[in-house]
């Protein structure tokens, strides 16, 4: 599993007109993805990390500040771009695996108190963020 964060002051994810989540305050924009190999038991590693890594301004937490957190499924962090020309998605979960293991990803956060947001799987996404820093690393779990 492996997750790129970004701190944000603002973010929204939309399909088509719909806004289908949005931050109300600064938080984190989390770009999720699932490996082949990923089991439920990492979703809540996963989780805990994304609530309280201290990753906000002053080393605030998302669960020390209340801070909001937009969790948008993200298959390519798997592309590998090693050969050719156009990169290969054989490490990433198919949707059956992948969406389930988001969806444990996105409880075991509300499960800790997280205010979470989110996008919605499989769709065409447009993700509108304003960077604060610009801050982003990647957890892997």
């Amino acid at each position: 599993m492996k997750a790129v964060v970004t701190r944000v002051t603002e973010a929204r994810v939309t399909v088509g007109d719909e806004v289908v989540g949005e931050l109300d305050a600064p938080g984190l924009v989390v770009l999720l993805g699932i490996h082949t190999d990923d089991t439920s038991d990492k979703a809540g590693t996963m989780a805990r990390k994304l609530h309280d890594m201290r990753l906000l301004r002053d080393e605030e937490s998302c669960a020390t500040a209340d801070a909001p957190l937009l969790v948008v499924s993200q298959f390519t962090l798997y592309g590998d771009t090693r050969k050719g020309r156009r990169p290969s998605w054989t490490a990433a979960a198919r949707p059956e695996h992948a969406e389930p293991l988001v969806d444990a990803v996105v409880a075991a956060l509300r499960a800790r108190g997280a205010r979470v947001e989110t996008g919605r799987f499989g769709a065409t996404m447009q993700v509108h963020s304003v960077g604060d820093g610009p801050f982003t690393v990647l957890v892997n779990v």
